[in-house]
C-alpha cells in the first residue's frame, strides 16, 4: 500500500522556511509548485517551487527556490592506535552533478524536526557502518551555513568523530556497500589519509568540512599538505 504523499503546506522544511523568510520581513505573495520529489514513507524529500515575494526595502527576490531543507555532513576521523596515522572515511556515489562517481564525506538531510546531531550520528551508521552516538560528535559551525543562498533554502550543520583503532579494523571500513536500495542509493565507502582525501572530493561542503575539521585540532602541517 503506497504512503499518502505529504502536502507542501505540512513538510516541516517548508514550514522552516517559511517562517524564517517572514521573521526576516519577507512578505510572501504566491507560491508555485512545480516538481515535487518524496521519500518512500510519503514525506517530502526535495521540491522546486516559484516564490513571488517582496523585501522590507520594497524590491522582488529572485524567485528560484530549490527547497531541500537543512543537511548534516560528518567528517569521520579514524585514528591507528599505533601509529597515530590518521584516515577518513569517505563515500563514493555517481551524483546528477556530471554523472561521476564522486566522493564526499558521509552526509544526510535533516527531515522532519530530528535533531541534526541525531541524523548525523544515524547516516553514519547507514553509510559506512559504524556505530555511534550523537553524543560522541563535535559540531563544527554554531549555526546552519548556506551553500547556495541565491536559490535553495539548504543549511549544513558540520560535525566530525574520531576513534582510535587497531589499522586492520580501520581498513574494514575500506570498499565495503552501502546505501539504502529505498533512496537509490549505490554507496562504496573509501578508506583514505586526509590528504588524499582533499584531491578525492569535489563537493565543496567536503573540502571546507576538512579544512574545519584541521583547524579545530589545531593540525596546521597537514593543512599545508591539503
Amino acid at each position: 500500500m503506497s504512503k499518502q504523499k505529504e502536502a507542501l503546506e505540512d513538510a516541516h522544511k517548508f514550514r522552516f522556511w517559511k517562517g524564517q523568510m517572514e521573521a526576516n520581513g519577507m512578505k510572501i505573495n504566491d507560491i508555485r509548485e512545480y516538481y515535487t520529489r518524496y521519500r518512500h514513507n510519503g514525506e517530502i524529500l526535495f521540491a522546486m517551487l516559484e516564490v513571488d515575494a517582496d523585501t522590507p526595502e520594497g524590491d522582488k527576490i529572485p524567485p528560484a527556490l530549490f527547497l531541500k531543507g537543512h543537511a548534516a555532513s560528518m567528517l569521520v576521523c579514524l585514528i591507528d592506535k599505533e601509529t597515530k596515522e590518521k584516515y577518513v572515511v569517505l563515500v563514493k556515489q555517481r551524483r546528477i552533478a556530471d554523472g561521476s562517481q564522486t566522493y564526499e564525506h558521509p552526509a544526510g538531510m535533516v527531515d522532519a524536526s530530528d535533531a541534526a546531531d541525531d541524523v548525523a550520528a544515524r547516516e553514519i551508521g547507514e553509510e559506512i557502518g559504524l556505530t555511534v552516538t550523537a553524543s560522541e560528535l563535535t559540531k563544527l559551525n554554531p549555526r546552519a551555513w548556506y551553500p547556495s543562498t541565491g536559490t535553495s533554502d539548504e543549511g549544513m550543520h558540520f560535525f566530525f568523530l574520531e576513534k582510535e583503532m587497531a589499522r586492520d579494523d580501520i581498513m574494514a571500513y575500506h570498499l565495503k556497500n552501502m546505501g539504502s536500495e529505498a533512496e537509490h542509493e549505490r554507496i562504496i565507502t573509501v578508506v583514505a589519509t586526509l590528504p588524499e582525501s582533499q584531491k578525492l572530493i569535489t563537493n565543496v561542503n567536503g573540502l571546507l568540512l576538512n579544512f574545519l575539521y584541521l583547524k579545530y585540532v589545531g593540525d596546521y602541517e597537514t593543512i599545508k599538505l591539503l
